[in-house]
């Protein structure tokens, strides 16, 4: 575990946040939506708890990191080159051909990755089998895994959440990233899960319910999985929003895999730019400042709304008025 401060840990998340922003505006293809809202707590994980040595990626007693919501790589490779796996300059590089850094994980091409994820649903189980292997190994290494809400409508999420409680992985740490947003709309459109934290909680699972943003929220609780050593798996229920960070992007599905144009780009940059500025200078914290983006942009949804309507209105009374001009004849008729 790293001596890091809770200003310093906040202040890498919004840094993270730029570095997704920016490779994914270079790559013109990626999942800004996801990766924000699962950046907090990957900070989190990278910054503060995993055990690590970049200059040996596969060293067998490290803590391990599955994706397994694994579009939403570009907020791990933010992590990855930053504390040393890779030159940051190699994130300019993502989902270009030949690079390290495709659309999902590559254990076989990225130092750092430790399985390779895309299929949704496959991600835990492979967790599962690490965890059990550490067990059986005597190793005191963490599994950490990040989960999406739409991806725990996949039967393997529950078959590998009722294998961990058989096998007492009390070293499996599941982030739940609970944005209730997927592919083509809220998870309670297309499937409906219900109280996930309940869910794991009936599988046996330790659950701890939390606000996915607050980093103090974050440590606290990974604290009490570290404390924990009951023989259950644990189950970090994160309450988030997809897009955190950047007002425009926030709770907005169509943000799951859609890359920012010039001008949403330096809006997104300089967003979180004033985030960084505002959180150093201890002016207000990132919570507090992005309700009012998000306030703001839906006062100006609103302005827009109000000119719309009133434009249609004068376009109306201009298109009654050439009416009368063109046929008083027609209109005078009708009078009668």
């Amino acid at each position: 575990m790293k001596d890091i401060s809770m200003q310093e840990l906040k202040n890498t998340a919004t840094q993270m946040r730029m570095k997704v922003i920016d490779m994914i505006y270079k790559a013109q293809s990626g999942h800004p939506g996801g990766s924000l809202s699962a950046a907090d707590f990957v900070t989190a994980c990278y910054f503060k708890y995993m055990n690590l040595d970049p200059k040996n990626p596969r060293w067998e007693d490290r803590d391990r990191m599955v994706l397994s919501k694994g579009h939403v790589c570009p907020i791990q490779y933010a992590c990855l080159a930053s504390v040393g796996f890779f030159p940051e300059s190699v994130l300019d590089t993502l989902r270009k051909e030949g690079s390290m850094l495709q659309g999902h994980p590559s254990m076989n091409r990225c130092p750092g990755i430790d399985i390779s994820t895309g299929s949704l649903g496959q991600g835990l189980a492979c967790a599962a089998g690490m965890a059990l292997a550490g067990k059986l190994d005597h190793k005191d290494y963490k599994v950490f895994c990040v989960v999406g809400d739409g991806e725990a409508q996949e039967g393997e999420i529950w078959e590998a959440a009722n294998t961990a409680h058989k096998y007492g992985l009390d070293n499996l740490i599941v982030f739940v990233d609970n944005n209730n947003l997927q592919l083509d709309g809220t998870c309670d459109e297309i499937m409906p899960n219900g109280d996930l934290g309940e869910k794991f909680r009936a599988f046996g699972w330790e659950v701890l319910e939390l606000d996915g943003h607050s980093m103090e929220e974050i440590t606290a609780s990974i604290d009490k999985c570290y404390a924990s050593q009951n023989g259950k798996p644990k189950c970090l229920y994160a309450h988030t929003v997809k897009g955190k960070g950047v007002s425009f992007m926030e709770n907005q599905c169509g943000w799951h895999g859609v890359a920012p144009n010039d001008e949403q780009y330096k809006q997104a940059m300089a967003e979180l730019e004033n985030i960084v500025a505002k959180v150093e200078n201890n002016e207000m914290n990132i919570d507090d400042l992005t309700a009012q983006l998000s306030r703001a942009q839906q006062l100006i949804k609103f302005c827009r709304g109000r000119l719309l309507k009133t434009e249609e209105e004068v376009k109306k009374i201009l298109s009654s008025d050439t009416d009368v001009q063109e046929n008083p004849a027609a209109n005078v008729n009708a009078g009668l």
